[in-house]
């Protein structure tokens, strides 16, 4: 609304818009298919990893190439252009030009896509697969880095377990990078699950991590991926159902109308945010459920067994419904959303980083998703959601933990904060543009940010003061100890 110049480009921009999603979702059926078969056909127990790796790549080029047409070329320069990197780069600096080129051409392809071409919002959006690639290059790159160029002291546990102690070939780079079970919608995985799922290790390794001969069988068992693919895919039908119905009927458009903000109450405005919020997560519910269960029918996405001797599909899940939609905290609700981005932002940025992890993670993911304004909004007003809860929680939780009746009213009480919190914060990454970001953040009195600085600010002080008093009383037992 906001980006379009007149009702002719409007028009013409949803009608691309339509096509070019009949395109995904009919690639992405596509591939379902194409896993199942791949599982069946080309089972690792009578075909070569080679042949596996060659297929994967193949049909991953030719959904991109149907979906995005020359503009896929950016996605095939930008991963050559990495592999050169991976193959030639001393293994000091490999992870740092990988990420430099890699989110360098990625920021690049944003901003001609939007401000200099003007393609659109979605039309010809190849930036979808780019931003997956991306993710994956300097995943790799980093645990190339981690398993050559570091000392086993130096690694946490997790950067010790996906460490890589040889760079992979071209054809192994290509498969991880292009192969059609991610290409479209990810999600990103580590190398090692992959390579070990080309190579038929894949739900072994993971069952012998649960030690599962340890619990008396003698046997691993082949878990069986279609009760999980089928569970998913009901879901997904579901999410669109909800996404041809709700989304459709609250855009978000309503809740900057100006009609809207001078007849509504405060209250009401804050309500019809929640609905329009709600409303537009089924579209992505839809599309990770889809891409999840694609990898799944080829046999990759095996997480292990629970105690009850369950077998879980859930390594390369994206998002958890339930404890989206039942969250009680800001930090809840971020892990169990996006959870491959959050993974892959935490092991390239937050645990690497020397100081301030929060601010510049909450910004490299914004320069990750774009230029859009909204996208910056909505990341910097995270850091501040995140600091204050993260202070609130800290400060203030203990004293609900019990009796029963008072914790249920707290999980009641912090469950409304965090999902009103979350749609404020992330209504502006659907608006996209300043002006209807401004215009919502005003006709709601920019409650939370002014919230978020006070509870930061009153919480600092009472730190403070505590402090200061334990260090007085420290003082007072040392002067005894002297006397």
């Amino acid at each position: 609304i906001y980006l379009s110049r007149n009702v002719g480009q409007r028009s013409c921009l949803v009608v691309e818009e339509e096509g070019d999603q009949v395109n995904f979702v009919a690639c992405q059926l596509l591939a379902l298919l194409a896993a199942f078969w791949f599982r069946l056909y080309l089972n690792p127990s009578h075909t070569s990893s080679g042949v596996r790796h060659a297929f994967a790549t193949i049909f991953g080029v030719y959904f991109a190439v149907f979906c995005f047409g020359w503009y896929s070329i950016h996605i095939f320069v930008l991963v050559i252009i990495s592999y050169g990197i991976m193959s030639t780069a001393n293994i000091p600096n490999i992870h740092r030009y990988s990420f430099i080129v890699a989110m360098g051409y990625l920021t690049l392809c944003h901003i001609s896509r939007i401000y200099i071409f003007h393609y659109g919002i979605l039309t010809t959006d190849f930036s979808g697969p780019l931003m997956i690639v991306t993710q994956k290059i300097t995943t790799l790159a980093f645990q190339v880095h981690d398993g050559i160029g570091r000392k086993a002291e130096e690694l946490t546990a997790e950067q010790s377990q996906l460490a890589i102690k040889a760079r992979p070939s071209l054809l192994e780079y290509l498969s991880y990078q292009l192969n059609f079970l991610s290409i479209l919608a990810g999600p990103c995985s580590n190398y090692k699950d992959y390579v070990a799922f080309i190579e038929g290790r894949h739900v072994q390794m993971k069952l012998l991590e649960a030690n599962w001969k340890q619990r008396g069988h003698e046997r691993l068992p082949d878990p069986s991926p279609v009760g999980a693919v089928l569970q998913k895919l009901f879901i997904m039908l579901v999410s669109l159902l909800l996404f041809l119905t709700l989304t459709k009927k609250f855009p978000a458009r309503y809740i900057v109308d100006k009609q809207f903000i001078a007849k509504s109450s405060f209250l009401q405005r804050l309500c019809f945010l929640y609905i329009v919020m709600q409303a537009s997560k089924p579209k992505y519910y839809f599309a990770w459920t889809l891409a999840d269960a694609i990898n799944n029918a080829a046999g990759y996405g095996f997480s292990g067994v629970d105690e009850k001797g369950n077998f879980h599909w859930s390594l390369l899940s994206n998002l958890n419904i339930r404890n989206i939609e039942m969250a009680t905290s800001f930090k809840m609700y971020l892990e169990n959303w996006n959870i491959q981005t959050t993974a892959w932002l935490k092991r390239v940025c937050y645990d690497r980083a020397a100081q301030y992890p929060t601010a510049l993670t909450f910004l490299l993911s914004a320069l990750w998703h774009g230029v859009y304004p909204g996208y910056y909004f909505t990341f910097i007003t995270g850091i501040f959601m995140t600091l204050a809860a993260r202070a609130v929680r800290k400060n203030c939780r203990h004293f609900f933990i019990s009796p029963k009746p008072l914790k249920i009213c707290y999980d009641v009480a912090t469950w409304l904060v965090t999902q009103l919190s979350v749609c404020y914060t992330v209504a502006p990454f659907v608006l996209l543009a300043v002006e209807p970001t401004i215009i919502l953040y005003k006709s709601l009195y920019f409650h939370m940010h002014i919230l978020c600085v006070l509870v930061l600010l009153a919480l600092s002080l009472r730190s403070q003061k505590h402090s200061e008093r334990k260090q007085s009383m420290d003082n007072c037992g040392i002067d005894k100890k002297l006397k």
